[in-house]
This record gives structure tokens, C-alpha cells and sequence, in this order.
């Protein structure tokens, strides 16, 4: 039965990894109920003959009709997709878009989407009708500089090491994500040339305007499923002390980013919406770390994030979730 003080959702792009997520948040989310998860290949089928794990918590099936009255569309198809979506569809005015490609992020367009990093840009994401959700290795990397950059102190060029799970390179079969290539394996792909690279300049730059130095990123593919663990160094003219601080500053309002004074590691934030932290200081380099699930900070869980701050929920409704820890 229909809920009249909930939101309706619709998921496009519903039986992939990010699909996945977001129907399993909002399966458990106070303030919406889905309307429909679209999957042309799937249509017809029960959502947890795809999504196994969710059986016994919902009845629902994929469908391959779009309905335009949803309050929320969450775009979780390929890149290219939500250009060509927003391009052909009639949306309701009054309908909120949150993209999880690519195709926004640092495009202008007529639609207007705010980039929609929470810690960045929460105040324009409460008033945005179409958001562009950061990439997974964006969002893990940004919140490593942020805090420096607010404080005007990259002067220097940026070296980055950030090792991703499996599951951000989507579910689509290819070479590099079977388990029989993964298993006991490590490897670099795009060194210096990733495509997150662009909007992770873009934010330094609104914070820091006169920002112009390289950042040099080697991404990994790591031989586990989820998580992004990055490495940040850059020489900054700040003490170890002032830095903590800094950081514990900047992050004090947003209640899913957590500053740590000892060891983080990725069962620390797996299956959760966390970001974790550490700062440390080393002769003239400073050096972060930064750890988040890839799926849900990085991804579906930031998406619902965004979705809270826009129709004014409690910002962690649906999203308070534990790590796997063990």
C-alpha cells in the first residue's frame, strides 16, 4: 500500500552494482518506497533473482516501463546513458535527478547539476533539482585535499596511490575482474590519465582558486571486492598539530567523515557510508590517508546521502549502517 508521507524513487540502471545498492537502502529507508527499478534485460524478473541477497525483502520485479511521476530518479546506468536519458525523456517538473555516471560531473548543461559531494557542496545540494554523484576514487581522494586546499596550502605537485575493489569496474564481465585474474593479483591501470582526475581538480580549485600544480595518481586494482584505500603526500607548510586540526575542523559538521589519530584500515568502513582519515606529518611532506566503501560513499550510499539533503531528511537516514569488520 502506498505511503502517502514517503517519496516515491525510481532506479534506472536497477541490476547492476550501484542499482543493487540503492534498491537495498531504500528497502530500508523510513521516508521513500520504490516505484519501479528499470532493467531493459531484465525486465519481468524478480529483483532478488539479481540481487540474491534481498530475497524474503521484497516481492518487487524489474520493469522495463519508465514512470515519470517518481520524486527521485537515480541514473545508475553507464556512462553516456544519463545524457541520453535526460536528452529523451519528459520529466516532471517536479522530479529530482541523481546521476551516478560520468555524464555531468564537469559538464555544463541546461539542466544545471550540482556536483554533489556533501562535504563540498551541501548547502547547493539542499536546493539542487539535479545532482552529478562523484566518482568513487574522486570522493575518496577529494576528501584527502579538501581541508588543505581551503586553507590555501597546495603549492606543490600531489602524489596519489589509491587501490580499488572488483566491484569498481562495474558488473559487466571483462578480463580484469574475473576472480581467477583477481585472486592473489595487483595492478595499475590509467597511471596518470584517470578519468576521475578532472572533477578532483575542479573541487581544489573552488576552494583554493589560484590551485595549478600536477597531480600525479597511480590507481590499483586490488585483489579484494570493496573498498578504496588512498594514499596522499604533498610537501605543505603546516605542522603535524595545525593539520590534525585542520582536518577535524573542516569535517565537524558532516557525519559521515571521521578524522582518526591511529591506524585505519578498510574493515573499518566496508559496508558503510563512512570516510575515514589519518594525517600525519613527515620532514616537509604531509601525508593522508583516506578509506571508503566504494559502492556506498563512493557511490549508492552518497547518492542516498544527497537524496536526504535534498528533500530534507535527516542527512544519515537509511545509511546508518555496520561495517563488516571481521
Amino acid at each position: 500500500m502506498n505511503d502517502k508521507t514517503k517519496i516515491r524513487a525510481g532506479i534506472i540502471g536497477a541490476a547492476g552494482y550501484t542499482g543493487g545498492e540503492i534498491i537495498r537502502l531504500l528497502l530500508m529507508h523510513p521516508h521513500v518506497e520504490i516505484s519501479f527499478a528499470h532493467s531493459n534485460s531484465n525486465a519481468g524478473k524478480y529483483i532478488h533473482e539479481v540481487h540474491t541477497d534481498i530475497y524474503g525483502d521484497t516481492d518487487m520485479k524489474f520493469t522495463s516501463i519508465f514512470e515519470s511521476s517518481a520524486d527521485v530518479l537515480f541514473l545508475c546506468a553507464g556512462h553516456g546513458e544519463a545524457m541520453k536519458f535526460m536528452n529523451e525523456q519528459n520529466l516532471a517538473s517536479h522530479t529530482r535527478i541523481i546521476d551516478l555516471s560520468q555524464d555531468f560531473r564537469w559538464r555544463e548543461s541546461k539542466w544545471n547539476f550540482v556536483y554533489g559531494l556533501p562535504e563540498l557542496h551541501r548547502e547547493e545540494i539542499q536546493k539542487a533539482q539535479y545532482i552529478a554523484n562523484p566518482g568513487c576514487f574522486a570522493t575518496c581522494i577529494e576528501l584527502a585535499l579538501l581541508p588543505i586546499a581551503s586553507a590555501n596550502l597546495l603549492k606543490n605537485p600531489i602524489h596519489i596511490s589509491a587501490t580499488t575493489g572488483s566491484t569498481g569496474a562495474g558488473q559487466g564481465l571483462n578480463p580484469t575482474s574475473h576472480y581467477s585474474w583477481r585472486s592473489n593479483n595487483l595492478s595499475v591501470y590509467k597511471p596518470f590519465e584517470h578519468q576521475h582526475l578532472f572533477e578532483i581538480g575542479q573541487s581544489l580549485v573552488s576552494l583554493q582558486k589560484d590551485f595549478d600544480q600536477p597531480i600525479h595518481f597511480i590507481p590499483q586494482r586490488g585483489n579484494f571486492t570493496r573498498g578504496i584505500f588512498t594514499s596522499v603526500y604533498t610537501n605543505a607548510d603546516i605542522s603535524a598539530a595545525d593539520a590534525n586540526e585542520l582536518f577535524q575542523s573542516f569535517y565537524q559538521t558532516h557525519p559521515f567523515t571521521f578524522v582518526r589519530n591511529g591506524t585505519i584500515d578498510l574493515k573499518q568502513v566496508v559496508n558503510t557510508n563512512k570516510a575515514m582519515l589519518r594525517v600525519q606529518k613527515f620532514a616537509e611532506q604531509l601525508y593522508i590517508e583516506c578509506i571508503i566503501d566504494n559502492l556506498l560513499k563512493g557511490a549508492s550510499g552518497q547518492a542516498v546521502q544527497n537524496m536526504n539533503l535534498m528533500f530534507g531528511f535527516e542527512e544519515t537516514s537509511g545509511l546508518k549502517l555496520k561495517s563488516v569488520v571481521f
